[in-house]
């Protein structure tokens, strides 16, 4: 097994490892130099090459097992932004925008896993696999129900939607600082004198893309650029993404879309009580339990990819 030892070291994960395999690697050096001086020492330097031997495959096999975690979680990283946009709809397309928000903030409750509001739409989600499950989560999410306000008892079905940013450790994504306009603000809200009386709220305009980041939640300017930057890279990451996809597949949509009422993903049918995943074609009953965190059977059909017969809303 050939390591990179140099690169190992300077991972605090592999560190101890890759210290002790080259302490061992020296060690079988200087047995190797000895049975060459003296012949005689062969029996002796076998049962010791034999040990380091055992010892060199045991730190391989700790290596192994830390590498391909780290390859899984650049594929499948523990951190997302959450992302909500109302579509078509006007008031009730905010409304239910903001029950999304809700909805998937339980779901991380539920799971265990750490999220905050960066503001109104958006959620910093950290846990384990929360890429992994929620991937599928994004595109537009359409509801059909009589609106609080609807003095006719008319359905109305309006669009939010959803895009599931991964922030991962290593990015291809170069920026260069010329592209970029930086802002600071006074964040305001809760989070002590610090938050609201010092300009520690960052937004990030990248100029080639019009991409346009802000970020509030910590409780410092350079927390906040990081933040800033860091949602960025995975913003223009999925940028890149797309347009290469384009290349194989000239009808691939925007994750983050238009949010047209066409453009669909999934249907929350409020007078039929019921939740219709149109890649799937699955249907499930319960919204009030959904809509309060309750996702794991769509979650669960989503990553099987098992396709039903459900009837389009």
């Amino acid at each position: 097994m050939n390591f990179n030892l140099e690169e190992l070291k300077k991972d605090h994960k592999t560190s101890y490892f890759a210290l002790e395999y080259e302490r061992l690697l020296g060690e079988e050096k200087k047995v190797l130099d000895m049975v060459e001086q003296d012949a005689s020492l062969r029996d002796l330097a076998d049962e010791e090459i034999q040990n380091i031997k055992f010892q060199k495959e045991a730190i391989e096999r700790q290596l192994e097992e830390i590498m391909k975690a780290d390859a899984e979680e650049e594929e499948f990283p523990n951190e997302v932004i959450l992302e909500v946009r109302a579509g078509a709809g006007g008031d009730e397309a905010s409304l239910f925008g903001i029950e999304l928000v809700e909805m998937y903030e339980r779901y991380s409750d539920n799971r265990g896993w750490n999220s905050k509001h960066l503001d109104e739409y958006t959620l910093e989600i950290k846990g384990k696999d929360v890429y992994k499950l929620l991937r599928f989560e994004t595109g537009v999410h359409r509801v059909q129900r009589i609106p609080a306000t609807e003095k006719n008892g008319r359905i109305h079905t309006s669009t939010a939607s959803v895009a599931i940013l991964p922030i991962r450790k290593k990015s291809k994504i170069e920026i260069n600082p010329s592209d970029l306009d930086m802002e600071y603000s006074r964040s305001g809200g809760a989070g002590g004198q610090n938050v609201n009386k010092v300009e520690t709220a960052v937004r990030l305009i990248h100029k080639p893309t019009g991409i346009d980041v802000r970020s509030t939640s910590e409780r410092s300017q350079l927390g906040n650029r990081e933040k800033a930057m860091s949602i960025l890279v995975s913003k223009l990451q999925m940028l890149q993404d797309e347009e290469e996809a384009k290349k194989y597949s000239g009808d691939r949509k925007a994750q983050i879309g238009t949010a047209d009422r066409s453009e669909k993903i999934r249907t929350y049918n409020f007078p039929q009580d019921r939740v219709t995943d149109h890649r799937i074609k699955q249907s499930w009953s319960n919204i009030p339990g959904i809509m309060s965190g309750n996702l794991d059977k769509i979650i669960d059909a989503m990553q099987a990819g098992v396709v039903g017969d459900a009837e389009e809303d």
